[in-house]
């Protein structure tokens, strides 16, 4: 797994409609995707995304066109008002963001790093990716050796 990188010019996204604009500053230079059952719901399919990011990492245009939503205990996952793009994931207790990836047009040797909550991928969404895989189970153990405890 990559280590996130400055990137200067900062790499640009922006929702459907162009209601919310996002910058980020310093990400890790790939795209992690999800395949839990909650992120499937929400995004329609496995969760594409640009991980690892903090509040310092990315500056938002548009605020007001934003909705945030609670989807557990642990996560916020956000939403525009007007075009109901998905714009980000949450994690709440170290309060790390993953902003989907179809927001921005990515460099052409960014690939998929990483896949989570592979167990509950279904079989339409099985990827030709060369890529770190890990269960459910193995993501909750290293969230718990990180000190973090879903009970």
């Amino acid at each position: 797994m990559a280590d996130p990188v400055s990137l200067d010019p900062p790499l640009e996204g922006r929702c459907l409609c162009g209601a919310v604009t996002i910058r980020l500053s310093r990400v890790k230079p790939g795209v992690d995707v999800c395949h839990c059952d909650m992120c499937r719901q929400w995004s329609g399919g496995p969760f594409f995304s640009l991980h690892g990011v903090t509040k310092d990492d990315y500056a938002l245009e548009g605020e007001g066109a934003v909705r945030s939503y609670r989807s557990s205990e642990w996560a916020e996952r956000a939403s525009c008002t007007e075009c109901g793009s998905n714009l980000w994931y949450q994690f709440l207790p170290a309060g790390s963001f993953s902003f989907t990836a179809g927001l921005f047009d990515l460099p052409a040797d960014w690939r998929i790093d990483e896949e989570i909550f592979i167990d509950e991928m279904p079989p339409y969404a099985e990827l030709a990716a060369d890529s770190t895989r890990k269960t459910g189970a193995e993501v909750m153990a290293e969230a718990k050796e990180g000190g973090y405890d879903f009970g």
